[in-house]
């Protein structure tokens, strides 16, 4: 699922310019929990309800299956549009870390190869 895949990569694209290179390195195997873990992508229901909008039953199976296949049960409160909304980022913003973590790795790779 990639409902407002773009939005979540600009946010994470803005929480690493808030960074260091420092703070990035010394980081670099807990970015996704500093990233999507450590604060709400969205407060308030009526916030979350008008950001899941018509896909809020997808985002529930997408949730779903995650924790079911990561965990063996739900544990998400799939009541609460706040959790579903946290969740469903959290869950996609470790897609959207180590893709941007592969290509980060790829740049250096090149680099010391022309060095």
């Amino acid at each position: 699922m990639n409902y407002k895949k773009t939005e979540i990569e600009r946010s994470f694209a803005t929480f690493l310019s808030e960074q260091s290179d420092e703070w990035v390195r010394d980081n670099w195997e807990d970015l996704h929990h500093h990233a999507f873990n450590t604060d709400y992508y969205i407060i308030g229901t009526a916030r979350a309800k008008d950001w899941l909008g018509d896909e809020v039953f997808n985002a529930i199976q997408f949730i779903k299956e995650y924790e079911e296949g990561n965990f063996g049960e739900v544990f998400t409160d799939f009541s609460n549009p706040e959790k579903v909304v946290n969740m469903y980022v959290y869950i996609l913003g470790e897609e959207i870390v180590e893709q941007w973590k592969h290509r980060r790795e790829e740049e250096l790779a090149l680099i010391h190869e022309w060095a």
